[in-house]
């Protein structure tokens, strides 16, 4: 077999089920943890090796880790490439600076093993909470409805940011809001999905 027909092999068999649970959004994810732990047999079957590496990019005024998952054959040395970035936060509660580049180094490689292996995480858009308005913003530990932004008006820009932050690409807002763009989406939804993002990010 050649690279392309042993990772053609991986992709196929590769199970990696969303065993892991957010709290707070409700809904199931895949760890890059899980996705190697399924990898590891199958990568021997072929006689195959992956590495993950990461850089800092500077891009604008951001820092961003951009991870780059390496599949290698190793009969014949050929391999194939795959990127992704993420930035890190400016500031996340709780973690100090070591912590926060970790998790952003975690996530860039999660979709980077995505990208090469084929794995769709688009189901992770409609696990989003689907209730609306007041009682999509209320507060699972007390049940009072958090206060709203001092602004009211959420800007495309702000929610893309927001759910970019919370794992979530401009894709899956279209899809989970039913919009062929986030701009079309209307000014009061936007408002209840940044102001439940946002409930998420306080409560880390």
């Amino acid at each position: 077999m050649n690279v392309y027909e042993k990772l053609m092999n991986v992709q196929t068999n590769l199970k990696s089920p969303k065993s892991q649970e957010n709290t707070f959004g409700h809904y199931k994810y895949r760890s890059c943890e899980d996705i190697l732990n399924a990898l590891k047999p199958l990568l021997a079957e072929v006689k195959a090796i992956l590495t993950l590496t990461d850089t800092i990019e500077h891009i604008g005024e951001r820092f961003y880790v951009k991870a780059t998952a390496t599949f290698v054959d190793i009969e014949k040395g050929d391999k194939i490439e795959v990127s992704a970035l993420a930035r890190e936060d400016e500031s996340k509660k709780g973690m100090d600076l070591a912590q926060v580049t970790g998790s952003v180094s975690s996530y860039a490689r999660k979709y980077s093993l995505n990208g090469l292996f084929c794995i769709d995480d688009t189901k992770d858009a409609d696990a989003m909470d689907n209730k609306t308005n007041t009682e999509a913003l209320k507060d699972k530990g007390n049940g009072n409805t958090p206060p709203p932004n001092k602004d009211d008006t959420v800007t495309t820009e702000m929610l893309v940011d927001m759910a970019k932050r919370k794992g979530y690409t401009e894709e899956q807002l279209c899809k989970r809001y039913k919009a062929t763009e986030v701009k079309y989406i209307k000014k009061d939804v936007k408002k209840t999905a940044y102001d439940g993002f946002k409930i998420l990010e306080d409560k880390k």
